[in-house]
């Protein structure tokens, strides 16, 4: 998994961490963008493999769409594990397997 991804997910935790709240991709995108975590040139466009994965996971699932703007909804709030392997941050719902998303290993 990319780092972006867990950003993604970090932001995903700190915002939106209620299986009520609906968000939107661009949204999440936002945020990226105000903290300089993606590169100036990326689009929305180029971020739509990444919550693909997310809704692939189980984590969330995608409630409506509108040309590029994605909805989404979290199945249950997210989980932050620290790894004691690797001693990277986590952002984990309690249906997805509970290995590190960096390192692979159990946390």
């Amino acid at each position: 998994m990319s780092d972006l991804s867990n950003q993604i997910r970090k932001i995903i935790f700190e915002k939106y961490n209620d299986p009520d709240t609906r968000f939107t991709n661009d949204e999440v995108f936002a945020v990226l963008q105000q903290n300089n975590l993606v590169d100036k040139s990326l689009i929305i466009d180029d971020m739509e493999p990444h919550f693909e994965d997310l809704c692939s996971s189980g984590m969330m699932r995608n409630i409506a769409q509108n040309f590029t703007t994605q909805w989404f909804k979290l199945f249950e709030p997210l989980e932050e594990k620290k790894c004691s392997s690797c001693g990277m941050q986590n952002f984990l719902s309690k249906s997805e397997e509970s290995n590190c998303l960096y390192c692979q290993k159990p946390i």
